[in-house]
């Protein structure tokens, strides 16, 4: 092959590694298992690394009718959270060969709307992470793979559906401060009408409930630590008995939570325990530090683009919920002291 600024082709690696085009090809597009040896795969990656040779995937997309990119929608993006997703990913998606696109749907968990000309022509999938179900109707028209994030398995629209353990997460929040001696809660709740919300809220009534004598209170606040500063003061300026903890659902309500307690004259976690949900930057600037359930954002991405590549090789993509864990820091401590 005559070098300097000839790029290599797929004929000089097959040269090289004495094979056809046609193994080059099923190797390169790691569709060789099967149809040529395991020592004849190697040999062909070896020339291809040793030539610097680099598919030309433009023009093999043309022949696939591919684009070999992918949406990944979110809400808007208030939290580092949906970044570490978007990481995950694009990570992932490299590593075939595809590129991601982050689109934060303006309406939050409302309908989504089509940010190309033609979603189905310009994508070849979507992952939708934290939406309404019907949310993307849209951008995935009648034939756009999909693959949920955070969502409910039951009737969604996506081909698969990945989730982080929230119950779990919920459960282990509810076992910290009962076994701390708190019966009196109050859930500060996002006031956003998405499955992973409602989760949460069963979650934690069902675990108050099966301790006797325990109370559970619900107050909602959109997620701003104003609003939620705004609505735990109502909340704990009320004549009835004032709760002992209060369970947030993600921690920036639990920053509002912090304002709230301060401006009553009271103090964290002596007079009030506070819990979290995510585990942001933002859990360890507040001060006391926040307990909080630490919620795997990357890999939860990493997770989401790997079943979106298995749907759109027909595999079934992995099963299984994502673990979660709770980290207890220094906002919560035992009840009346």
């Amino acid at each position: 092959m005559a070098r300097g600024s000839t790029r290599p082709t797929s004929r000089d690696v097959a040269q090289a590694a004495g094979v056809s085009q046609a193994a080059v090809s099923l190797v390169l597009g790691d569709k060789w298992r099967g149809r040529v040896s395991e020592t004849t795969a190697e040999r062909v990656r070896q020339a291809a690394r040793e030539l610097g040779y680099r598919p030309n995937l433009a023009a093999r997309n043309l022949r696939l009718g591919r684009t070999r990119t992918v949406l990944l929608v979110v809400p808007a993006l208030t939290t580092e959270f949906f970044a570490g997703v978007y990481t995950g990913a694009a990570r992932v998606a490299a590593r075939h060969g595809f590129g991601v696109v982050l689109y934060p749907s303006p309406e939050g968990v409302g309908p989504a709307r089509d940010p190309f000309a033609s979603a189905q022509a310009a994508l070849d999938g979507v992952i939708a992470s934290s939406m309404a179900a019907d949310a993307l109707t849209a951008i995935r028209g009648d034939q756009l793979p999909l693959v949920m994030l955070d969502s409910d398995p039951d009737g969604s629209l996506g081909a698969a559906t990945v989730n982080l353990d929230i119950r779990d997460g919920i459960r282990q929040v509810t076992e910290h401060l009962l076994a701390l001696g708190h019966r009196d809660f109050l859930h500060l709740a996002a006031d956003i009408p998405s499955w992973t919300f409602r989760v949460r809220a069963r979650e934690l009534a069902a675990r108050v409930a099966s301790v006797p004598g325990a109370t559970l209170r619900t107050a909602a606040a959109p997620i701003s630590i104003e609003e939620a500063r705004a609505a735990t003061e109502a909340a704990l300026t009320g004549t009835r008995r004032r709760p002992t903890a209060v369970v947030c659902d993600d921690d920036k309500l639990a920053a509002g939570v912090y304002k709230a307690v301060r401006r009553l004259g009271l103090r964290i976690p002596e007079d009030v325990s506070v819990t979290g949900l995510d585990d942001l930057a933002l859990a360890t600037a507040l001060d006391p530090e926040l307990t909080t359930v630490r919620l795997d954002a990357e890999l939860f991405g990493e997770r989401g683009m790997e079943a979106l590549l298995a749907v759109l090789e027909g595999r079934t993509p992995a099963e299984g919920d994502i673990p979660v864990e709770l980290v207890a820091r220094g906002s919560t401590a035992r009840a009346g002291g």
